[in-house]
């Protein structure tokens, strides 16, 4: 068969005009389920939020283990966001990606993670980079208009510090219940693994599935209880990190995997009480360590035994050692934010006098058997007063800026499509 020049432009013409029109027809579900994931989910003045937003930040919370109604609390976080970056703008205010950037390694901090760590993290969990940026871009475009609109208004009086102090002395605390894993990190290979069970340790939520855990993967003498602390713990005798994660969560969660020498700890808050007992802040530890050869092997394990029939306080110590090397024995008095973090965690859930054998040294060579001599708080005179005076005023632009967010909510136009 022969076709003309012409006949033959018309064919192939027409032939590629039949292949466009059946890929257009074959992505036509595509094209709507992309349009629709960025369809609006809601309105907010004048721009709106898309429902692939709010599956963005439903997976967020999922990810930050939020409780509660996932889809409510999104929705109601992305409109507060939106009314703040809007107001924002208003006021002139732009971030740079510089700004942003070291916004995410803010947050990842809180984490002990970097901020490339983090992202991966949450993008493993679905949760897209971007995503994550724009609410880290929300929270410091608010601090700031916060802090150029109400800072004139933050004037704080040598009254109200003193009165400031004066409460802090007397304020109570609080007291947890916790259960707690390590998951060891003293080879490269025991590292592979523990850090790829521990995001899923962390996304645990009952105390069976977590004592389970801790019997099966602890490297801790408390996985023979299921990793359960059996005594109250009060709050303030916790690392700053694990206080601060402690009492935001509630019973049954678990925190975010915390870096201590040869493991990662991760704990479980299963109650919480408040306490009418001072809060000691960040109290000074006289602790004793007398170094045990053999670790947690038999020999060791009974030479710690043998020597808490000996001592009853940390001055006993010292004649234990008497005629061994210096090395033997650390006797040190430091603030809580200043002693290594297993250290302080051990001595957390001591009494003054008691003995705690759960750590080692030395990959495991060499028994701690450490003993809790004193612990001290604060004297008033110690509290800074320009500390004091920047809590306060955090404290007032807080309120300044809720009262601000609630004038704009009542203020916008809010509407479902």
């Amino acid at each position: 068969m022969k076709f003309s020049q012409n006949k033959l432009k018309i064919t192939i013409s027409a032939m590629f005009k039949a292949v466009l029109l059946a890929l257009s027809i074959g992505a036509l579900p595509t094209m709507a389920a992309a349009q629709g994931q960025f369809s609006p989910a809601v309105y907010v003045n004048d721009g709106a939020i898309t429902k692939y937003e709010l599956q963005q930040r439903i997976l967020l919370l999922k990810a930050l283990r939020t409780s509660g109604d996932l889809e409510k609390e999104a929705i109601e976080r992305l409109i507060s966001e939106r009314l703040q970056i809007q107001a924002a703008l208003q006021a002139g205010i732009a971030l740079s990606d510089a700004d942003i950037s070291a916004g995410v390694d803010e947050f990842a901090s809180r984490t002990q993670q970097t901020g490339a760590q983090f992202l991966a993290n949450i993008a493993s969990q679905g949760v897209a980079p971007d995503s994550f940026r724009d609410f880290v871009k929300a929270g410091l475009a608010w601090r700031q208009l916060v802090r150029s609109k109400f800072s004139p208004n933050t004037n704080i009086t040598d009254a109200e510090i003193d009165r400031a102090i004066s409460l802090r002395a007397t304020k109570g605390s609080a007291q947890v219940l916790i259960s707690e894993i390590f998951l060891p990190t003293n080879t490269p290979e025991n590292t592979e693994i523990s850090l790829e069970l521990a995001p899923q340790i962390a996304r645990l939520s009952t105390v069976a599935e977590f004592s389970d855990a801790a019997r099966r993967f602890s490297a801790g003498p408390s996985r023979q209880r299921g990793g359960v602390v059996p005594n109250w713990v009060p709050i303030d005798n916790l690392p700053p990190n694990v206080r601060a994660a402690l009492l935001t969560m509630k019973p049954g969660q678990v925190t975010e995997p915390i870096e201590i020498p040869n493991a990662l700890a991760l704990f479980q808050l299963r109650a919480l009480q408040e306490t009418v007992a001072p809060a000691l802040r960040n109290p000074t530890l006289d602790y004793a360590a007398y170094y045990i050869a053999g670790g947690q092997s038999a020999a060791g394990l009974e030479r710690a035994t043998e020597l808490r029939g000996l001592v009853d306080r940390c001055d006993d110590l010292y004649g234990v050692a008497q005629g061994q090397p210096e090395s033997v024995l650390d006797r040190d008095s430091l603030r809580l934010n200043e002693i290594p973090r297993d250290v302080a965690l051990e001595l957390a859930k001591l009494d003054v006098g008691e003995v705690s054998t759960s750590l080692t040294r030395a990959n495991g060579e060499t028994l701690v058997f450490l003993m809790l001599c004193g612990r001290e708080a604060d004297s008033q005179s110690e509290v800074s007063r320009d500390a004091v005076r920047q809590s306060l005023v955090s404290q007032r632009l807080a309120g300044l800026a809720d009262a601000y967010l609630d004038e704009l909510r009542a203020n916008a136009t809010i509407q479902n499509p």
